[in-house]
């Protein structure tokens, strides 16, 4: 009966299968991969747009959405229907094409990193021997389509908010990476349902998840904040800084092309907490041998709701930073931050799990914190700003 409720949707994807034609069963396979994988997230990117504004209301202390359907939960359908009869404002000198294609090609990358990513045990629409290397690369095209935002706009400012924008997402695109090369090298496969077998089990009541190490445990929060990093969103939302330059590398956006950057933007912070799931928290596992009857997938988007709480208190408690201060932290603290991770994940190897390995590895990340915080707040980068008025 537990096997029968964890593998339900597998079993009935299967048993579809057989009442159709031979020929057509590897397209409805397809269409049975995807259309459930856009139907959730997409459900998922409207609860979350709920949650979060009353989430932040509740912080900055007022109400929230309360007014659309029972305590205002139908707020994203209302959102929807403005953007579907908003009008398209398209300025006459920009590039058509491109400026069509820029939004569509940020929703394609998010869906595309969602074929790779197991949802639960045997639950996975691609299952790649190089599933992270995947990830990456279609990951990377969302940089092409904020330069063809805002170069096709020929706009000066939405072009200056693709500039820093790439320039952002590149810094943190290799702190993000480097920051899985230790669990790469630990499971020894790039293959995303092999990380997650790598981490089943447990060691006496505790399961054998990464981040239940000392380089696991920094790397975690390494990858969490440049994948916040990455997704736009605060304290590093500084493309879209409204103050500054408008509206980032969508100024010239309207309508459902806005609302399209909009859900991919959400679509792409779910995709990198669902892979920091699979990298360090043990994908669909279970954290305790006693709860492994509950379903594999159950677990897995507890976890990922749990993480998009995180991000929307990190929005409501931290202040947007200033673009210095973005750079130096990247290229600062980030970077060498990862790099050491890296060392500490190899000496974990062959110190060994016992005292010696978490000595040696935790006192490594430990210190290096120590050393790059140090060091980044006395240059004058991290300092708290004092402002002077004239008298």
């Amino acid at each position: 009966m537990i096997e029968l409720a964890d593998q339900f949707f597998v079993l009935s994807k299967q048993q579809i299968l057989l009442l159709m034609p031979v020929a057509a069963q590897p397209l409805a396979s397809v269409l049975l991969s995807i259309i459930p994988i856009i139907g959730v997230f997409a459900t998922l990117f409207a609860l979350t747009t709920v949650l979060e504004r009353k989430g932040l209301g509740r912080i900055q202390n007022r109400l929230g959405p309360n007014r659309v359907g029972p305590f205002g939960f139908l707020q994203p359908l209302a959102d929807g229907i403005k953007s579907l009869t908003k009008e398209d404002v398209v300025p006459f000198r920009t590039d058509g094409v491109l400026h069509f294609l820029a939004p569509v090609l940020v929703m394609v990358a998010a869906l595309l990193a969602y074929s790779v990513l197991p949802l639960g045990r045997n639950m996975v629409a691609l299952d790649l021997d190089a599933g992270v290397l995947f990830f990456f690369a279609v990951g990377a095209s969302t940089e092409l389509a904020v330069f063809m935002a805002g170069w096709s706009s020929r706009n000066k400012y939405a072009m200056l908010g693709a500039m820093r924008a790439i320039a952002q997402m590149i810094s943190y695109e290799i702190p993000l990476i480097l920051s899985t090369v230790g669990v790469l090298m630990t499971a020894g496969t790039l293959s995303t349902t092999g990380i997650v077998e790598a981490q089943s089990g447990y060691s006496g009541l505790l399961p054998n998840w990464y981040v239940l190490t000392p380089w696991g445990f920094a790397g975690f929060f390494l990858f969490l904040i440049a994948a916040t990093a990455e997704a736009n969103r605060s304290p590093f939302d500084l493309p879209e800084g409204e103050s500054e330059i408008v509206a980032g590398y969508f100024t010239e956006y309207s309508g459902f092309k806005f609302a399209m950057f909009f859900f991919g933007e959400y679509l792409g912070l779910f995709a990198a907490n669902a892979l920091a799931i699979t990298l360090f928290l043990g994908g669909w596992n279970s954290p305790l041998a006693i709860l492994d009857w509950v379903p594999s997938y159950v677990w897995f988007f507890a976890k990922l709701m749990g993480l998009i709480g995180l991000s929307i208190w990190v929005r409501g408690t931290t202040p947007r930073m200033r673009s210095d201060q973005l750079m130096n932290f990247a290229w600062k603290f980030m970077l060498p931050m990862s790099l050491v991770n890296v060392l500490a994940a190899g000496l974990w190897r062959f110190t060994g799990h016992g005292f010696l390995g978490w000595f040696v590895c935790g006192s490594l990340v430990a210190g290096s914190y120590c050393w790059l915080g140090v060091e980044l707040s006395t240059k004058n980068s991290l300092k708290k700003r004092v402002y002077r008025f004239a008298t």
